[in-house]
């Protein structure tokens, strides 16, 4: 029946983005060119709505099992109802561009729900070599900032044709493979659902793009992605719970030197700017296309980092954080993601080869 549903939400996406498309024209729903941004033409940016009607045209048919998994069936309405709010946001801000505020409300709505309706929170985590640890009172606002955090990290990528839609299909991949070793069947059937209506999108949004996903699916993908990763690794101990973090690593490491550089230029963390990954990729030299599948092997690597991280001991999982975050801080660097004159590791490696 899996099989049934994965056929469905792909050509399901792939029938319905050129409706969403024209839909997109009709109501105003698109994408000036300016500044910050690399398309010359105007363009519709609706196309996250497909991705969603998609996914769920494809969980309405696999339903009758998702609900008979432990609290499947709680699960299921918490994610269907939040998931409708952030799709909702995003429409409205597709079309209108409302505020940062808005916006995250919407998301703040949406987290609730899936707390208070769905169960789904962050309660405990048990440390090495010092043992559990309960958030108690704070497991609600961790939880809440985990997935407003990840929902707009997702966003903060989406800047270049396929980019957001191909690393957040890799992140889903991973949590399904995650969730097969885990034997986790409601995160397994939901995350290959969303990757194959994802991936259904792709046709029409790689590099170049017909449509943009625009906010109504970065900030879908975004919200899906951080929910899944909670229930397929909460209550967990501290290395399992690194897991979702390292298969998130595009996003996540884009996002936190985005606010690094701001901090250090003295800029609001919130106001946009052209220094992403992404931007820095194009800077150097490299096509369009090119960045994008060098974020893609980016994200797989993370991907698999953190299937074997799933398999390591104690010292091995540390000493693979470890390798990880040295690499990432190379590549910071490197490319001058925190700053041109960002480079602490780089200059203490210069002064100590002296």
């Amino acid at each position: 029946m899996l099989y049934v549903s994965l056929i469905a939400a792909f050509v399901a996406s792939i029938l319905l983005t050129p409706l969403v498309k024209r839909l997109a024209f009709r109501i105003g729903a698109v994408d000036a060119p300016n500044y910050r941004k690399v398309h010359a033409r105007i363009m519709p940016r609706l196309g996250g709505l497909a991705i969603f009607l998609a996914f769920l045209i494809a969980v309405a048919i696999f339903q009758p099992i998702l609900i008979y998994n432990e609290n499947g069936s709680d699960f299921l309405l918490a994610i269907i109802i939040g998931a409708c709010i952030i799709v909702a946001t995003g429409v409205i801000d597709d079309m209108r561009e409302i505020s940062a505020k808005a916006k995250l409300i919407g998301q703040l709505i949406a987290a609730l729900i899936v707390i208070f309706v769905g169960g789904i929170q962050i309660d405990m985590v048990n440390l090495p070599f010092i043992g559990e640890l309960n958030f108690g009172l704070l497991s609600i606002p961790l939880t809440i900032l985990w997935i407003v955090g990840i929902t707009n990290a997702i966003n903060l990528i989406d800047g270049l044709d396929g980019l957001a839609a191909g690393v957040s299909t890799i992140a889903l991949i991973t949590l399904a493979v995650m969730a097969f070793i885990m034997s986790n069947m409601f995160v397994l059937a939901i995350a290959a659902i969303l990757a194959a209506a994802t991936f259904g999108f792709l046709f029409y949004n790689f590099h170049p793009a017909k449509i943009f996903m625009g906010d109504t699916g970065a900030l879908f993908l975004g919200f899906m992605i951080s929910v899944l990763a909670l229930l397929g690794f909460k209550n967990v101990t501290v290395v399992t719970l690194i897991i979702p973090v390292i298969i998130l690593g595009v996003p996540i490491s884009d996002t936190f030197f985005a606010i690094v550089r701001r901090v250090r230029m003295k800029q609001k963390w919130s106001d946009p700017d052209k220094s992403h990954l992404h931007h820095r990729l194009l800077d150097m030299g490299f096509t369009h296309r090119q960045t994008v599948l060098i974020i893609y092997g980016i994200a797989v690597m993370f991907g698999l980092a953190a299937i074997i991280f799933s398999m390591a001991k104690v010292w091995g999982a540390i000493l693979l954080v470890a390798v990880i975050l040295t690499a990432i801080e190379i590549l910071v660097e490197v490319i001058g993601l925190a700053g041109k004159n960002y480079k602490p590791l780089l200059n203490f490696v210069r002064i100590f080869n002296k």
